[in-house]
């Protein structure tokens, strides 16, 4: 009887490591709208534009470092990852001009991309036993979940005490520490023999003569227009839109006395939320079909949207939404790149999920981007919620066709 794989291994806990410090502080951007745009002056679009541009810019940074990662090492695109990143973050607590700002934005958005789920998600998959796998990088994912647990909140307690640019100084720091964890980043290399004899460029060819493929690449835009906008302009939106908070409520007893704490907290509950719901998905992605999983994640997050707008919002709304949100936010993480690594291999996978993941970014540009527009020409975040509402039914529509099965290989 042969002994079951070990789940827990040195390459999860560093994946795990570098993706929750990343994604603590990108999950904190939106808690900066406020503040920056105030000294300054600017236009709620100027620096949801610059938050946008970083979206982009991880969404075309993803297979460009996991094309990295493949050539020349798995280590050396996190460590570029990582000095993007501090760089971004340093840079930026200097810039005095929304177009400084968005510019330098374009660093940490790469940094995000070396940092994030492209390159970690593919060392993770790669380490990982095949009954093991899913459950594996549905905890990594959820990684970057805890990290959005404590984010936000830092970030704001931070900025009660320090100007914000010392917290994106302090931020880069962080960025750094966590290049400690990457002794323990060895992976294997468990790809089948006919992925090996295969190149690149045949891998890529098949993937994108196969349908699947495409409706994977569309059906990831709305992940990420839902969230890249929630992420930058919930805590806003909670903080202008939100009634009051009863002094003597349960909130005030849990030090939540203004609005704005309140969309602090609304971003570390879906993350808290998303812990769960992550490594759910990964646990089911191993039992049943990965791709009707996802048409259900989708329909249930355009369900839980079209009913938060349609009611009036309050604190108990958004702690409501945040929760049921925060179960679905990244729970399509896990089963999106485990459908890739299913149907392509893993051999390049970090290529080709990155790939996938810019559709994903797109979203997250255009949600972002247009969040701030359409608040300034109409003073509410209204119809771009809506927008979302309708973008995240046609991805569950779209992932219904997926074959979910094993294209055959073309002969070299």
């Amino acid at each position: 009887m042969h002994a079951r794989a070990p789940l827990v291994t040195p390459v999860l806990i560093a994946g795990c490591i570098i993706i929750m410090i990343g994604f603590s502080i990108r999950a904190s951007f939106g808690v900066f709208q406020i503040p920056i745009a105030s000294e300054f002056g600017w236009m709620r679009a100027d620096f949801s534009l610059a938050i946008a541009v970083q979206n982009l810019a991880w969404g075309i940074g993803q297979p460009l470092f996991g094309a990295v990662a493949e050539r020349f090492g798995d280590r050396r695109a996190i460590v570029l990852g990582a000095l993007c990143y501090a760089a971004g973050l340093v840079l930026s607590s200097y810039a005095v001009t929304p177009g400084q700002h968005q510019m330098l934005e374009i660093l940490v958005g790469f940094g995000i991309a070396g940092t994030g789920f492209g390159v970690i998600l593919a060392v993770v998959g790669r380490a990982a036993h095949p009954e093991n796998r899913s459950i594996a990088l549905g905890i990594a994912t959820a990684a970057g979940s805890a990290g959005q647990v404590f984010g936000a909140p830092v970030a704001e307690l931070l900025l009660g005490h320090f100007p914000w640019q010392t917290v994106f100084l302090i931020f880069a720091g962080a960025v750094l520490a966590s290049l400690f964890a990457l002794p323990m980043m060895r992976a294997p290399q468990p790809a089948s023999r006919a992925e090996l004899e295969e190149s690149m460029g045949e891998v890529l060819s098949r993937a994108f003569r196969d349908p699947s493929y495409s409706m994977i690449f569309l059906g990831f835009f709305s992940c990420g227009y839902q969230l890249a906008f929630v992420t930058a302009h919930f805590p806003a939106m909670v903080t202008e839109m939100c009634g009051a908070i009863a002094p003597n409520g349960v909130l005030a007893g849990l030090g939540i006395t203004t609005t704005s704490a309140l969309g602090a907290i609304a971003i570390s509950v879906i993350g808290m939320a998303n812990i769960v719901g992550t490594i759910t998905a990964g646990w089911l992605g191993k039992r049943y079909s990965k791709k009707n999983l996802l048409a259900g994640i989708y329909l249930a997050r355009t369900v839980v949207a079209a009913g938060f707008i349609s009611l009036p919002i309050t604190p108990a709304t958004v702690l409501i939404f945040s929760v049921l949100m925060g179960a679905l936010w990244l729970a399509t993480v896990p089963l999106t790149s485990g459908l890739v690594a299913h149907l392509y291999g893993l051999r390049y996978m970090g290529t080709l999920y990155g790939i996938v993941f810019l559709s994903h970014q797109l979203g997250g540009f255009l949600g972002v981007w247009l969040g701030g527009r359409m608040y300034d020409v109409y003073g509410s975040y209204t119809a771009v919620w809506w927008i979302g509402v309708g973008v995240g039914a046609f991805s569950a529509l779209v992932h219904l066709p997926i074959r979910e099965r094993l294209p055959s290989a073309q002969p070299a």
